[in-house]
């Protein structure tokens, strides 16, 4: 892994140069003489609807909040991701939003932003290193916990469950995978918990169900980090004639996390049973939020904020927006004393694009 990133960091420079030619710049009328601060934001992949809505989102904000925008996608690559940044600089921006999915090997091009005084707003991942204004992300440690509960609950406290890890070289998956274990074994410890690593793909989720499923066909419950997994997962209850009705004896509980449109009608049809939603909302209008504020000298410290957040100190020198994730189930109800939100719930930003 050492060597292979070293190679991938080595190549970055190598494909600066045709990653420029693929940069946008969807705010260009404008321009640098338009007195609006030029903001950068790297979309970290678009193989997912979760990201998808964020890009769509990011420039609907930036227009808003009145910000120029300039756009790379580094497609879940760190290398990507680098030469994105050094295209940032030589394009004069003032501030950089992104969502580095390797929150180790960024740190380098963290500390190149800061020698530049350009600010930087991570959304969605917090960097392991390096300086950044503010984290904009939820409590990705609530993820796993909730997950637990609405499990946990459903299987009376005893079965097997199987969890879709994301990659653990993400905070992300760091996170909810850490979460999630330690509710179980505290609240949960009759329940086996298999752990699965999937680094954010589907087709390895489905394969590595299917697999599991031979050897232990009794389990009962279903995890996924995110929705990357949901396909598979469905293709794989359908197969298996294990997708029913949450009234069958048969039915296999699953909790996803995203909160895209396709899950919200997947627990509407009784196919899936709970995600938890991320607000790819929110996540483009704070990153965007941030790095104007930043811009123009603004700090800010802990506490409450007025949406419906609080920014905590993560660590010296660093803040984090936490946006609200809430559960979100087929009928509302509690889970382990926390009320979830409907599937149709209009407060939901799956439910609200188009």
């Amino acid at each position: 892994m050492r060597i292979t990133r070293i190679h991938r960091l080595a190549a970055a420079t190598v494909v600066a140069a045709a990653l420029v030619a693929g940069c946008s710049a969807e705010n260009t009328p404008g321009g640098a003489g338009s007195g609006k601060p030029v903001i950068g934001v790297d979309y970290p992949r678009s193989d997912t609807d979760f990201w998808n809505a964020y890009i769509k989102y990011v420039p609907e904000f930036s227009s808003e909040l009145g910000t120029d925008l300039k756009s790379t996608n580094s497609q879940n690559d760190i290398a990507n991701l680098i030469a994105n940044v050094q295209t940032f600089v030589s394009q004069g921006v003032k501030g950089v939003v992104m969502a580095p999915q390797d929150t180790a090997a960024i740190a380098p091009s963290l500390d190149t932003l800061a020698a530049k005084k350009i600010p930087v707003v991570t959304i969605d991942t917090r960097p392991d290193a390096g300086s950044v204004f503010m984290v904009v992300r939820a409590d990705n440690r609530a993820y796993g916990t909730k997950a637990c509960h609405f499990l946990g609950t459903k299987l009376g406290g005893k079965g097997k469950v199987i969890m879709f890890q994301g990659s653990l070289d993400s905070i992300n998956g760091r996170d909810r995978t850490e979460a999630f274990n330690d509710c179980m074994k505290q609240n949960y410890p009759a329940i086996t918990v298999f752990g699965e690593a999937t680094d954010w793909k589907g087709d390895v989720a489905a394969a590595k169900f299917q697999t599991r499923l031979v050897s232990d066909p009794d389990i009962k419950g279903v995890y996924m980090q995110s929705s990357f997994a949901l396909a598979g997962t469905l293709q794989v209850l359908r197969q298996k004639n294990l997708l029913v009705a949450p009234t069958d004896p048969k039915h296999v509980w699953v909790v996803s996390n995203d909160g895209i449109p396709e899950e919200l009608k997947n627990i509407a049809d009784g196919n899936i049973d709970a995600t938890v939603s991320q607000p790819a909302d929110l996540y483009a209008k704070y990153g965007l939020y941030y790095a104007k504020a930043a811009v123009e000298g603004k700090t800010f410290t802990p506490g409450p904020t007025d949406h419906d957040s609080t920014i905590v100190q993560v660590r010296a020198g660093l803040l984090e927006d936490q946006l609200s994730a809430p559960l979100v189930t087929l009928d509302g109800a509690s889970i382990a004393g926390e009320k979830s939100l409907k599937f149709d719930d209009k407060s939901l930003w799956g439910n609200n694009i188009s």
